[in-house]
């Protein structure tokens, strides 16, 4: 895959996790914890297919000897996927998102203080900015009574900024986490463990085709794209594109579902994605610059 192909098909992946928010909004009678449920079992059935067609059958003998690092990614990921559909039924899109968008400094903290990574100037930075977007988002929010939602979507940042840096631990110890089977562990784990809480069931044929699309189109499929991206393509450049999520999903929402964004939701946003972008930027000139010092 050369480099610019690569840049195309993580955009397409973005695009896909987007249509997330915009999907959710066309159920007619799924909600809540059946939502998580259908959507977590679609997408471990299309990985429990494309995993052994990429990785050949032996991919399951494999992660029945991985470490414990594959196990706790792949509760990690559950969190994330059971936190972020709960979050869709409570909030709007755009509170989701943005929250989640939180998630490099999230796990720039963490990794912080509990692997010792240090952390530039700038980055702090960008945490003090986006902490003041998000709070300004929040503050909003608790005005008009619907922080629930928005707290149930910052578990999704928090998980996976602890995910990340059990997979950095792993790699530290020279066992690396193979992210697709991790995913698919996080979709079981999630599916089981929302099953009780989906009854009683009372999605239609329309929703269970919407979830079935979510599964495989809005997570399997581009979660296996980023991984192949992530071969060609330097980390801040993932990071950058990852933040296409934000927008795409917000105008989805806007255009597919008329979901318009309360004016707090996109300044709080706007502030939370520019400290982002910036701060990936900035990093991603400073390694160009000492690469060329080299």
């Amino acid at each position: 895959m050369t480099h610019g192909r690569a840049v195309w098909t993580m955009v397409a992946a973005t695009f896909m996790w987007a249509t997330a928010g915009v999907v959710t909004r066309h159920l007619d009678e799924a909600r809540g914890f059946e939502v998580t449920f259908w959507r977590s079992l679609f997408t471990a059935v299309s990985l429990l297919v494309i995993l052994p067609a990429w990785q050949g059958r032996s991919v399951f003998a494999k992660m029945r000897t991985s470490g414990w690092a594959l196990w706790v990614s792949g509760l990690c990921w559950s969190v994330m996927f059971t936190a972020f559909m709960v979050a869709l039924t409570l909030t709007s899109t755009a509170n989701v998102l943005v929250t989640i968008a939180l998630t490099p400094l999230f796990t720039a903290l963490v990794s912080r203080f509990f692997i010792g990574h240090r952390l530039p100037a700038r980055t702090w930075g960008a945490i003090i900015a986006a902490g003041a977007g998000i709070t300004w988002m929040y503050a909003a929010k608790f005005e008009q009574g619907e922080m629930l939602g928005t707290l149930v979507a910052l578990c999704v940042p928090i998980a996976a900024a602890c995910n990340w840096t059990v997979q950095q631990h792993a790699h530290g110890k020279g066992h690396d986490v193979d992210l697709v089977p991790a995913v698919l562990i996080g979709a079981l784990m999630s599916s089981l463990a929302t099953l009780p809480l989906a009854a009683p069931f009372r999605a239609s044929a329309h929703d269970i085709g919407l979830l079935a699309f979510l599964g495989l189109v809005q997570l399997a499929i581009p979660c296996v794209l980023a991984v192949l991206c992530t071969r060609v393509l330097k980390a801040p450049e993932v990071a950058l594109l990852g933040l296409l999520e934000v927008i795409f999903g917000i105008a989805l929402a806007w255009a597919g579902a008329n979901e318009v964004p309360a004016s707090s939701t996109l300044l709080g946003g706007a502030v939370v994605v520019s400290a982002l972008a910036l701060n990936e930027w900035l990093g991603w000139r400073s390694r160009l610059a000492h690469l060329a010092r080299a």
